[in-house]
């Protein structure tokens, strides 16, 4: 039994809650796990699960033995970076997630310097704007938009996102231009709302000016979940958009979005790295997360 691996399996269950879900982020066969499971407490001799057809749960046993575990992998991590060529080389797999239009706009162009700088890292993204679940998935870290929810991940502030309302000039044809707040409450008028991953809610835009600040009561009939959905919609004259400029800025040149109320302001939207609160990053996170915050130092126009 290789005895630090039948460990990272233990430790995998635990934080994913199932034998199959810990599998799958392992990239290992069910069987292996189980068989690793039963390995590790027999050369133990304690139960350290408790098991049942949906779910595992840890014995008293099986909780300290857990938290050594841990510790252990961290230092022994640790130790492998601080050594010969891994110092600054980091290796293995790096699992990140971030909203698609993000991926397709920002990450994915400057990517190929991330690459060529660390080339024993391998990548696994996903592109999207739902919810993660950090731990029990297995991802190292995530970038999202947006105030953060869960308080028990440590949050690394990347930039402010520029916001700004745009339509489309046939949807200004068809339903007016809009000259100031109280217009955009108007029936004619409809906003592509943005559902929030963690909340399912649909933000409304809010607008100020000289100390003044108004939220209106727009009417939204059309709503998505994803950035790249709505900034389709609203090039498509299905109403009215709010996203962040680098998303915008190309189609305000090509003249298929016009900006509205340009002389109010929308707060920025926060973009965040999100991680695990570990008491070791991994030295491959690490990079990444340096590399990141260099690349979005000056923001995004």
């Amino acid at each position: 039994m290789d005895r630090f691996q039948a460990m990272r399996v233990f430790v995998r269950v635990v934080q994913a809650g199932s034998l199959t879900q810990a599998a799958q982020t392992l990239q290992l066969g069910r069987a292996t796990v189980t068989q690793l499971l039963k390995q590790l407490e027999a050369h133990l001799q304690v139960r350290l699960l408790n098991r049942t057809t949906r779910r595992v749960s840890l014995t008293a046993d099986g909780a300290a033995y857990y938290e050594r575990a841990l510790q252990l992998l961290a230092d022994l991590e640790e130790a492998e970076a601080s050594v010969g060529s891994a110092r600054s080389q980091p290796r293995g797999r790096l699992r990140i997630d971030v909203p698609s239009p993000f991926a397709q706009r920002v990450l994915m162009p400057a990517l190929p310097d991330f690459v060529a700088r660390y080339p024993g890292i391998t990548l696994e993204i996903g592109a999207s704007d739902r919810a993660v679940d950090v731990i029990a998935q297995g991802v190292d870290c995530v970038i999202r938009g947006g105030e953060l929810r869960d308080g028990g991940l440590v949050a690394r502030r990347l930039c402010g996102l520029p916001l700004a309302l745009h339509a489309s000039p046939a949807y200004l044809a068809r339903c007016g231009t809009p000259h100031q707040p109280q217009d955009l409450q108007d029936p004619v008028h409809q906003l592509v709302g943005f559902r929030g991953a963690g909340s399912g809610q649909v933000h409304l835009p809010q607008l100020s000016r000289g100390g003044q600040v108004l939220t209106p009561a727009m009417h939204c009939r059309l709503s998505v979940d994803d950035g790249n959905a709505c900034l389709a919609a609203g090039l498509a004259g299905l109403g009215i958009i709010c996203l962040p400029t680098y998303l915008t800025a190309v189609h305000v040149r090509a003249g298929e979005l016009v900006p509205l109320l340009p002389q109010w302001e929308l707060p920025p939207m926060p973009l965040h790295l999100v991680f695990a609160p570990n008491r070791y990053v991994s030295h491959r996170l690490r990079v990444f997360i340096d590399w990141m915050t260099a690349q979005l130092q000056h923001g995004l126009a």
